[in-house]
């Protein structure tokens, strides 16, 4: 069977993306993209691929709007996100608490990054997310996810960066791109034991991507998804045991406490309407992957 596909390159998924790992009963072909999650509205909003990663926030949000998709519980990508929210040391200094009533430059209000670190500020700094001024740049990948008011979208033209060191924004949330400025500074002050105690604190990791599949292949063909974690899962062995803490678990229980605190987070921040149980993320057959 062949299976339109959307999944980068990441250590657990090198051997299945060569062909090391292969299968006699499901063909992938894999869409040629720079990232991903440049591709994610083709997943939820066109439906383009049978088998994609997704991210965590962009799936709830999904399955909140009815979109025939099923989660695997396969984590592709995580990572504790402190290190990720920065600001401009030349202008003054800023603590995570000084945030209210502030203007946050972010790529897109719904972007998993963003929402682990308006949890965060919220939670650990006790931020008034909704006194923020959130500047963003891009739409939802859920095309029926209204902003909440106190968004506005940057100028066209602008730059998340230059913004930043301009003083048009206070903060920027940055994901992978951490401008490369002496002047730009983590907002955490030391990220790393952040990171370590919010870990210690909720015994869990901070998911940023998964693997979906289309639900009418969940129902027509449980096993092509069944064969579809196994690729997964010989993938991941072929990367080898990690030599730290593992940062992509697979498996319902092994990933059930992050997806609460995942899920909690979407509906604190109003990006779905209701706490979905665990369990209503997945089907009857991806629910039972251990």
């Amino acid at each position: 069977m062949r299976l339109r596909a959307l999944l980068a390159d990441y250590p657990v998924t090198a051997a299945l993306k060569k062909g090391a790992v292969r299968s006699p009963d499901v063909q992938l072909d894999f869409a040629d993209v720079k990232t991903a999650s440049s591709a994610f509205k083709r997943v939820v909003r066109d439906l383009e691929f049978d088998f994609a990663e997704l991210s965590i926030v962009t799936y709830l949000m999904a399955l909140a709007y009815g979109k025939p998709l099923v989660l695997l519980p396969t984590v592709i990508v995580s990572r504790f996100q402190h290190p990720y929210i920065v600001y401009n040391a030349g202008r003054g200094a800023l603590a995570p608490g000084d945030l209210t009533g502030r203007r946050v430059g972010i790529r897109s209000y719904s972007v998993t990054t963003v929402t682990w670190i308006r949890g965060i500020l919220a939670d650990d700094y006790g931020v008034d997310l909704g006194s923020v001024k959130w500047v963003t740049f891009e739409e939802p990948h859920v095309a029926e996810f209204r902003d909440p008011p106190n968004l506005e979208r940057a100028p066209a033209g602008k730059d998340l960066a230059a913004m930043l060191l301009a003083g048009e924004i206070d903060a920027a949330i940055v994901g992978d791109k951490v401008p490369h400025d002496p002047r730009i500074k983590t907002l955490i002050p030391d990220p790393k034991a952040a990171a370590d105690a919010w870990y210690k604190k909720h015994g869990a990791l901070q998911i940023n991507h998964m693997t979906v599949v289309k639900r009418s292949l969940a129902e027509n063909r449980p096993e092509i998804v069944k064969e579809l974690y196994r690729l997964l899962c010989e993938s991941r062995k072929a990367a080898g045991t990690p030599s730290g803490m593992d940062l992509n678990p697979f498996g319902v229980e092994r990933n059930r406490r992050a997806l609460e605190i995942a899920v909690d987070q979407c509906y604190r921040q109003g990006l779905i309407p209701r706490r979905f149980a665990v369990d209503e993320l997945f089907d009857k057959t991806t629910r039972n992957f251990n």
